[in-house]
């Protein structure tokens, strides 16, 4: 009988094989799942600057009045919604937007926290479908800068921002005496 040959051996020995397949597909899974875990972070980084704008605008539109002393609540409010992320980057503005009879909006009131307040009676744009002539609306805004704690897929920060328009509920406007 005649002994097989050094490569006929070599292509018959299975021992190993899974280490070596693994070797070739471990590194994608891996970074597959960082990717994965990363993106899903930043998803929900997304949601939570949604919903802490919605809920600061749907705050103020429950009332019929604010005090410049309450905004101090509501930025605490959008930073609770925020955490367990960092709130440092988490920028605020609520603004009380009035329209005329001819439809054109101006300012009313506006207070922020890391975002200048727009100045009073200065005109602002306004989606057409939000507001109508001698209506208001309440306009929440919030950016929010994620950086990723691990910084895998996403290197540098993504700048998040969301804008809510709510209408005031209890009366036709939602007034600021010191605003």
């Amino acid at each position: 009988m005649r002994k097989p040959s050094m490569l006929r051996r070599f292509l018959r020995d299975t021992a190993g094989l899974a280490a070596i397949e693994f070797a070739f597909i471990g590194p994608v899974l891996i970074t597959m799942y960082f990717g994965v875990a990363e993106l899903t972070q930043a998803l929900l980084a997304q949601r939570r600057t949604a919903h802490a704008a919605s809920t600061i605008g749907d705050l103020v539109a429950q009332g019929t009045s604010v005090q410049a002393a309450n905004f101090t609540d509501l930025w605490t409010v959008g930073q609770t919604i925020l955490s367990p992320f960092s709130t440092s980057s988490l920028k605020m503005r609520v603004t009380s937007v009035v329209a005329d009879a001819k439809g054109a909006t101006t300012v009313s009131w506006s207070e922020g926290s890391g975002l200048t307040p727009y100045t009073k009676k200065a005109t602002i744009t306004v989606p057409s479908s939000v507001i109508s002539a001698n209506t208001s609306v309440i306009m929440s805004e919030v950016q929010y800068s994620y950086t990723s704690p691990v910084g895998y897929i996403f290197h540098s920060a993504v700048p998040l921002n969301s804008t809510y328009y709510l209408r005031p509920r209890l009366s036709d406007t939602v007034t600021c005496s010191d605003c």
